[in-house]
């Protein structure tokens, strides 16, 4: 099947993000057993965020990400955002939330200046767009010389014993689990389907080489299928 035209797909993204806003934290919970949250404390840990410094929060959805980096640094100046508008109004109604600045923003085009941030962090973003060099472009051009980038991410299922079981997870259980929570099976769908065409850990890690960060690194978890991804702006 041919793929649609990226201002299409970003469309359709755009859209099926805010029609599963208002259950969209509650299915994470689910589909990941709560585990999640962990993943995402360990983003944070590994933004190496400055006290006092600038967190860019790109595909910030409802903030898990920069609710956290706040209250592991309470006086981080975070901005959180993302082009899915009913996702951040879910988050600005989180305890935290005020302290926060939520900004509508497309990850393509990113509307700050070069060098303003001292890490960029994202969960489920690159699955997402259709450009991962021009992505990766924007949050290394926003970083400060030495940031970090830090992403959460799905990652196809090793070649193990363990994959027939969690491709029928993929493909039966969270589309069925969507439908009964969300009564949005397509948007359930989607998300397995781009879990298992998306880059290999491996794959997204040499692109982000190809980037020109530095000190690359990779840790997975659940099973193989999700992996935190960092890497480093050079010093100028």
């Amino acid at each position: 099947m041919t793929a649609p035209p990226p201002d299409e797909h970003a469309a359709y993204v755009q859209d099926m993000f805010g029609r599963i806003a208002a259950r969209y934290d509650l299915m994470n919970r689910l589909m990941t057993f709560n585990q999640d949250r962990s993943w995402r404390r360990f983003v944070v840990r590994q933004a190496h965020l400055p006290p006092g410094g600038w967190l860019l929060d790109i595909a910030t959805g409802t903030g898990d990400i920069a609710l956290e980096a706040r209250r592991q640094v309470p006086d981080l100046r975070v901005v959180a955002a993302d082009f899915a508008l009913p996702m951040m109004r879910v988050g600005q109604r989180r305890s935290g939330a005020n302290g926060i600045a939520w900004q509508a923003a497309d990850t393509l085009h990113l509307p700050y200046t070069g060098a303003v941030f001292d890490a960029v962090t994202s969960g489920y973003l690159f699955r997402n767009v259709t450009d991962i060099p021009g992505a990766l472009a924007e949050q290394i051009r926003v970083l400060k010389p030495g940031g970090r980038l830090v992403t959460l991410d799905t990652t196809p299922p090793p070649r193990n014993l363990l994959r027939p079981f969690i491709q029928a997870h993929l493909k039966y259980i969270i589309p069925t689990l969507g439908r009964i929570i969300t009564g949005q099976a397509d948007a359930y769908s989607y998300l397995p389907e781009s879990t298992l065409g998306f880059k290999t850990a491996e794959e997204l890690a040499a692109l982000m080489r190809a980037a020109g960060l530095i000190e690359v690194g990779c840790r997975r978890f659940m099973f193989g299928t999700m992996a935190v991804h960092w890497g480093t702006k050079p010093p100028a």
